[in-house]
């Protein structure tokens, strides 16, 4: 029985796949994108953390800890909880984070005891991990989310804190024998809300043999900012978001004229 560290669980979640779903956020992720609004999911081990609560009329800071060790058997107890939801709704499993691969053995357990409970599960992943695990997981699990965030190297560096050459490298390894591909784009104000960013993302997405069902472009929001204060860190830049209203329809345009299926929204 694999042990692992999560530090959310949230029932009946409709954003991240099909149908109503329980997801679960593994702690640990390698990136540090600027707009993240998960912050409390990028450290690897427990932290203490503030939140913000309104008691009373009054603002209140209420200290816990993000993050809690479990088995495998204590996240699947609460995932069967709601088995008869995903039956009836063609919901299931996504595992998120975070990033999920940074904990494969407790990832592959808990996908693989979904499956003896014939629970439709999905993952939610940047895509930097060692090729071997993120093939593993890819085999296993039966859809797959993959953030692209931008092709180009450098700026991808600077407003993640890592490079793409990796992420690209286990996109370009997926195949047709893999799980179908839903393709997260988030839609950055002075990163990747341009053409000429989205025109070189849908060039290597047609490059790729992957499953691609569907992209989903994800509108830059502002949630989550107070967990940085909560967390003692720096609270990560505000992006404009005037022009990506604008340039929403636009970039669904590029997508659809290179035949890809496209919503705006999780």
């Amino acid at each position: 029985m694999a042990e692992g560290i999560f530090f959310d669980i949230q029932r009946f979640a409709v954003y991240d796949g099909p149908g109503i779903r329980t997801t679960v956020f593994l702690k640990g992720c390698p990136l540090n994108c600027l707009w993240c609004h998960n912050p409390e999911g990028i450290a690897l081990y427990p932290q203490p953390f503030k939140r913000k609560i309104n008691l009373n009329g009054k603002e209140e800071w209420v200290e816990e800890i993000s993050g809690r060790r479990a088995s495998s058997a204590e996240v699947m107890e609460i995932i069967a909880r709601d088995l008869l939801f995903y039956e009836e709704s063609g919901g299931g499993v996504t595992f998120s984070g975070g990033e999920p691969l940074q904990q494969p053995e407790f990832l592959l357990d808990l996908i693989n005891r979904c499956k003896q409970l014939g629970i439709h599960t999905a993952v939610d992943t940047s895509g930097h991990a060692r090729k071997d695990v993120f093939l593993e997981v890819a085999a296993n699990t039966e859809l797959l989310l993959f953030d692209v965030k931008a092709i180009d190297n450098r700026k991808h560096v600077e407003f993640t804190g890592i490079g793409n050459e990796l992420i690209l490298e286990n996109l370009l390894a997926l195949n047709q024998t893999r799980p179908p591909v839903h393709i997260r784009i988030p839609v950055i104000p002075g990163f990747n809300s341009n053409p000429e960013e989205v025109k070189e993302i849908c060039r290597i997405l047609l490059s790729a043999r992957a499953k691609i069902e569907a992209i989903f472009l994800l509108p830059y929001h502002r949630l989550g900012r107070n967990k940085y204060e909560g967390l003692d860190l720096k609270p990560p830049p505000v992006f404009s978001s005037g022009e990506t209203p604008v340039r929403i329809q636009e970039l669904v345009g590029i997508f659809e004229d290179a035949g890809f299926f496209v919503k705006i929204g999780g």
